[in-house]
């Protein structure tokens, strides 16, 4: 087992010789990085060996040990007892035979996206890099490959941005279920052993909850953060809900110093994406799980959403959302100065779904059409107008927005500006107010020039006409379940 105390020397070390440390006020402002900024959509991956039961979620290794549950039931009745057989003998089972880096590089391009998120450890705890901290990992068992060290190497062959995630902080409680009857986990357990430590599981947004991490787990996250950093340099770290607690906040810190020393030694920008209130605001990006923002914002920040409404990962039933939608949604957050973060779940022979994988190249279609209203805009002087509420926060992707097709969203880059119908008129009549004549003599209201409108995709289709009640656009033969992007000149 790696003595921890060679790991903590040179984090320290890094920390004392870089231009950030590990205080708040050392680490603010840390501006996100213009390539995110430029970005716009991601990929996300929840791939692991919760692929493999691929029943009910990715919390299967959590929730197969809580007694009552369907997964608990669910288990008994397809794999026998816990103590017989337990979460780690899925290992085995994950072989990754048919895992293809290059193919999956080659579809997250066509996509549209520019950069990618795999997980590289989820709450279970396995490990989906090499790692010499852990003998738990899909380099030593398993798959017996390096696959985050693939998959970074093949995103950077087809330019995109390679990034990763941790969810190792919710491995203190996670698996803590098991102990509470005759399973495969109890004591001792010991930093090392797969399911080490396996505590009580708190109320998930309690910040106080004891008993706190001990040092020991919280110096072993570290250290995997740090080693992650230094092996496969990525462009984002994402971090799940609980680094929250209390007990994180020193070491929190320290990671950001780190890792930002690092980026600031190799000449690259980088990004730490957090929840809540994790991190101090305007040292990190904020990162909403499944929802958006109802306004634009004065600052960058990503919505990480999925593919799929009842898990991340892959299972055999998957709820799968629309593209139109999801790209509905896409729109919306660029206008407001965000960035949408898209998961996919893999299964455990390496493959990605059909479904997956027709929503991301229907999306990509349309961003090979529409792109230019999306890379490298920033917010307009109005996100947009219509009748149809956005609500804000976490976990609304459930509910469908009935958007109309007097639902725009507005972008801006250089001689343009983009108003994005959300859905098509069935008249081909459009009118957008923000852009209309106004008198702005004493309101900030657009008072521009336009020379010329397009549609993108459909050329010399529309005909406009500038009034007091908005940019009156009349277009004909159109038709598209796909939002609908007017570009609109100004001088």
């Amino acid at each position: 087992m790696t003595d921890l105390t060679r790991w903590m020397e040179q984090i320290d070390r890094v920390i004392a010789q870089g231009p950030y440390t590990d205080s708040w006020d050392s680490l603010f402002p840390h501006p996100a990085p213009r390539w995110f900024q430029d970005a716009k959509f991601g990929i996300f991956i929840h791939w692991g060996v919760y692929s493999v039961p691929a029943f009910g979620s990715e919390w299967y290794s959590r929730n197969m040990y809580v007694q009552g549950s369907r997964e608990f039931q669910h288990h008994i009745e397809t794999y026998g007892p816990h103590k017989d057989f337990g979460y780690k003998d899925f290992i085995p089972l994950f072989k990754a035979e048919r895992f293809d880096a290059e193919a999956w590089a080659s579809l997250f391009e066509e996509s549209g996206a520019k950069y990618v998120v795999p997980v590289a450890e989820h709450h279970d705890g396995f490990q989906m890099y090499r790692s010499e901290l852990s003998h738990w990992n899909a380099y030593e068992m398993g798959p017996r490959r390096d696959t985050l060290g693939e998959l970074c190497g093949a995103f950077q062959r087809h330019g995109l941005v390679p990034c990763a995630s941790s969810h190792r902080a919710e491995h203190w409680f996670f698996m803590g279920h098991g102990k509470e009857f005759d399973s495969d986990i109890h004591e001792p357990l010991h930093r090392g052993d797969f399911y080490w430590p396996s505590m009580p599981e708190p109320p998930h947004q309690d910040l106080f909850s004891q008993p706190y991490p001990s040092e020991e787990y919280l110096q072993d996250w570290l250290a995997r953060c740090c080693e992650i950093i230094d092996r496969y340099r990525p462009g984002e770290l994402y971090f799940d809900w609980w680094i929250h607690h209390e007990a994180f906040k020193p070491w929190l810190k320290k990671l950001a110093a780190y890792y930002y020393n690092r980026a600031a030694e190799w000449g690259q920008e980088v990004l730490i994406a957090y929840k809540h209130d994790a991190f101090a605001f305007g040292t990190a990006v904020v990162d909403i799980e499944r929802g958006q923002f109802s306004d634009v914002q004065p600052y960058a920040w990503q919505t990480c959403a999925a593919v799929a409404l009842n898990s991340w990962g892959y299972t055999d039933n998957n709820h799968y959302r629309a593209p139109a939608d999801i790209v509905c949604d896409l729109v919306d957050i660029v206008s407001k100065n965000g960035n949408l973060l898209l998961n996919v779940g893999p299964r455990a022979d390496g493959t990605i779904p059909d479904e997956d994988a027709a929503i991301l190249r229907a999306i990509g279609a349309w961003l090979a059409v529409n792109g230019e209203s999306i890379y490298g805009t920033r917010p307009w002087r109005v996100f947009g107008e219509g009748p149809t509420q956005v609500e804000e926060g976490q976990f609304t992707d459930f509910k469908k927005k009935e958007f109309t097709p007097q639902d725009v969203r507005y972008t801006a880059k250089g001689e343009h500006i983009y108003a994005a119908a959300l859905r098509c008129a069935p008249d081909g009549r459009y009118c957008f107010p923000a852009l209309g004549l106004h008198d702005a003599a004493r309101k900030p209201l657009f008072h521009g020039i336009i020379t010329d409108v397009d549609l993108l995709g459909y050329p010399g289709c529309c005909q406009w006409q500038a009034t007091e009640g908005g940019l009156q656009i009349q277009t004909a033969g159109v038709m598209s379940d796909m939002p609908l992007v007017f570009r609109v000149r100004v001088e």
